[in-house]
C-alpha cells in the first residue's frame, strides 16, 4: 500500500520538490497568475491552503498549478477506475473432446459452443490425448476442423488446430453481431 502512494507522489513534483527557479502559475481560483519565482508561487499556494504542482516541466518557464493535491490524486484514481470499468472483458469458454468422441457428445458440445459464441464469449476447443491415444492426432485435427466448420455461422477460427503437448487446441471467436438496416 505504501509503495503505491509513494509512486504516485513521485510521479508529480509538489511544493518543495519543484526544482525550477521561475515558474508560470495557473489555477482555477488564481487571480494574479503569471510568471513568478518559485518562492512567490509557494507563498501564494500556502495562503490559499493548497498545493503547488508541477504540470509541465518542459515548458519555458515550467508550468505549475495551484490545486488540492489529494483531491487531484483522488480524481485521477477515479478516472482510471472508470476507464477500466468500460474496458471490454473477454471471456474464454473451454470445450474438451477426446479423439474418439461419439456423435451425441459432439452435438451436445456443439450446441454449448453455439450458445457461448452467441453470448459473445470466445471458445477454446481442444482434444485431450491420454496415453496411447496420441496416435490418433489426425482424428483429433479432423474433429476440430469439423467443429469449426459447424460453427461457421456464429464464429470464426482465430487459431487453427495446433498440437501442444498432449492437447490439440483451436480458438474460435464470435462473429461481430452488427445489425444491418
Amino acid at each position: 500500500m505504501f509503495k503505491n502512494k509513494n509512486e504516485q507522489d513521485n510521479k508529480y513534483q509538489v511544493n518543495e520538490r519543484i526544482r525550477a527557479k521561475v515558474v508560470r502559475v495557473v489555477g482555477d481560483n488564481v487571480d494574479n497568475a503569471g510568471v513568478m519565482t518559485l518562492h512567490e508561487a509557494l507563498k501564494l499556494a500556502d495562503e490559499m491552503e493548497l498545493d503547488l504542482v508541477l504540470i509541465s516541466e518542459k515548458a519555458d518557464p515550467p508550468v505549475c498549478r495551484i490545486i488540492d493535491f489529494q483531491k487531484f490524486l483522488y480524481q485521477q484514481k477515479q478516472k482510471q477506475k472508470e476507464i477500466r470499468s468500460h474496458a471490454q472483458k473477454v471471456v474464454v469458454k473451454e470445450i474438451r473432446f477426446g479423439p474418439n468422441t461419439d456423435e451425441h457428445d459432439y452435438n451436445f458440445k456443439l450446441k454449448h459452443a453455439e450458445k457461448f459464441l452467441s453470448d459473445g464469449a470466445k471458445v477454446k476447443a481442444f482434444v485431450f490425448f491420454k496415453g496411447r491415444t496420441i496416435l490418433f492426432k489426425e482424428k483429433g485435427e479432423i474433429l476440430l476442423l469439423r467443429f469449426a466448420q459447424d460453427l461457421e455461422e456464429v464464429g470464426k477460427v482465430e487459431q487453427l488446430p495446433k498440437l501442444e503437448g498432449k492437447r490439440m487446441i483451436m480458438f474460435i471467436s464470435p462473429k461481430s453481431t452488427k445489425k444491418k438496416n
